[in-house]
């Protein structure tokens, strides 16, 4: 990384920061940043469109579940896939899956219920199937990412590395969930709306597709040739960094904490609070009425919530330069924690939704430091297959956690599901607070 990245402490030097990166790790970026902006638009309005279809709660966790499964096994096999025919053209071919994965899901809202083999198949199972698809990218991607980040920094700028690439692709998530909303306004009914979300993030996965293939040199990516099988994961397993141990403890109980009740952020919105947005603005001697369902202000509120960790990202990673990375991520997590609890009793009001996913933003807090943790104690050539090693075994514990909140949700309450999930965050935190090792370069 050029030398002042150091100094990078606002979005805008992280923007700076991110177009001085090498042109492989900017090519990556630039379609990490498309697809994201696909997978934003979509994804947290699933269990919403599910519901459409007529899956119940518990259907719906179910769904968060089996995103959790893919999550912890499709990068290991994109690893293997990369071997075979490299890496240019394994992520088209992930970036192909992935943009057949959001037409699914479009297609998904027109067809009706059949029966098949004496079993009756629903349109929402069609969700489920598409997600296989759409996830290829998102999930193939993330170990090159660490990666390349590292291979391009100084060991005591990681977190800040992290921030340039973080900010640059937090800004999709700022601006697919507003497009949604925007898209979701066009037609009052919530089913063909969101079609209309779908198409469009079609087009966006098509064009990453096409951006990553043409631009992405790959000539000098070793990335691929990491994996080698069980065995590999079972080595990297025993000799995992010392510093990565409790940290991995720790963020497993806050991520199955949110794992628990992320899928349902939506359906608080939308179906327990049942907030949308009735607003009269004066603006030249006009005034102009703007009014939004529940599902299109959901859009609003995570376009709020990604403005706020847009704002903390970068100044958070140059914080860490100074008191360490600990204390940022903890604080990441306790916002994690304590989220569930801040939404579920929220008053149901705009205002008080509007604040709560504010405070949700500041969990990205320490997102940059928390990359920076898992990576920065592994070997120069070896950050890609340590990332995978930590999130394959973080995300296969958190792999029952929605359906468990989905459980809770459906056949207790919603109250009861989100209080546990705080309660099991808050003790991931005060774990890694009291257990939690620093990493050398920050002391």
């Amino acid at each position: 990384m050029p030398d002042e990245q150091a100094e990078a402490a606002g979005p805008i030097d992280a923007f700076r920061s991110f177009f001085a990166l090498r042109r492989d790790v900017l090519v990556l970026s630039l379609a990490m940043f498309t697809f994201s902006l696909g997978f934003q638009m979509t994804s947290r309005f699933l269990p919403e469109y599910m519901r459409a279809l007529g899956a119940s709660g518990f259907i719906v966790g179910l769904f968060g579940t089996f995103g959790n499964i893919i999550s912890a096994v499709f990068p290991y096999p994109g690893g293997a896939i990369s071997d075979r025919i490299g890496s240019r053209y394994a992520l088209t071919l992930f970036g192909l899956l992935s943009t057949l994965g959001f037409a699914v899901w479009l297609v998904a809202g027109q067809l009706d219920a059949f029966t098949a083999a004496g079993l009756t198949v629903e349109p929402w199972v069609w969700i489920f199937v598409g997600l296989i698809l759409a996830q290829a990218w998102k999930s193939f991607g993330l170990g090159a990412t660490f990666a390349v980040v590292k291979q391009a920094t100084e060991p005591s700028r990681l977190a800040a590395g992290f921030a340039a690439t973080e900010t640059f692709r937090r800004v999709a998530f700022l601006v697919g969930p507003v497009l949604a909303t925007v898209l979701i306004g066009l037609h009052p009914s919530f089913t063909v709306s969101f079609q209309y979300v779908l198409a469009v993030a079609v087009v966006f996965g098509a064009l990453g597709t096409l951006v990553q293939h043409w631009l992405y040199d790959a000539s000098e990516d070793t990335i691929g040739g990491s994996f080698s099988g069980l065995g590999q994961i079972l080595a990297d397993l025993r000799t995992m960094p010392g510093p990565l141990r409790p940290l991995l403890v720790g963020d497993t109980l806050v991520r199955f904490a949110n794992g628990m009740v992320y899928v349902f952020f939506v359906l608080v919105v939308t179906r327990f609070h049942e907030v949308g947005l009735d607003l009269s603005l004066a603006l030249g001697g006009f005034a102009y009425d703007l009014t939004l369902s529940p599902a299109a202000f959901f859009g609003v509120l995570l376009g709020v919530e990604m403005l706020v960790a847009l704002l903390v990202m970068a100044p958070a990673a140059k914080v860490a330069e100074y008191v360490g990375l600990k204390p940022v991520i903890a604080v990441g997590f306790a916002v994690y924690a304590i989220f569930p609890i801040v939404l579920i009793y929220a008053p149901p009001t705009a205002t008080a939704m509007l604040a709560a996913f504010a405070f949700s933003g500041l969990r990205f807090v320490g997102l940059p430091s928390h990359k920076a943790m898992i990576v920065g104690p592994a070997e120069q050539d070896a950050g890609g297959r340590v990332t995978g090693t930590y999130y394959l075994l973080r995300n296969a514990v958190v792999i029952p956690s929605a359906a468990i909140g989905g459980y809770l949700w459906e056949f207790l309450s919603p109250e009861i599901a989100f209080t546990l999930a705080a309660v099991i965050g808050t003790v991931g935190t005060g774990y890694f607070l009291i257990f939690g090792e620093e990493f050398a370069a920050y002391r």
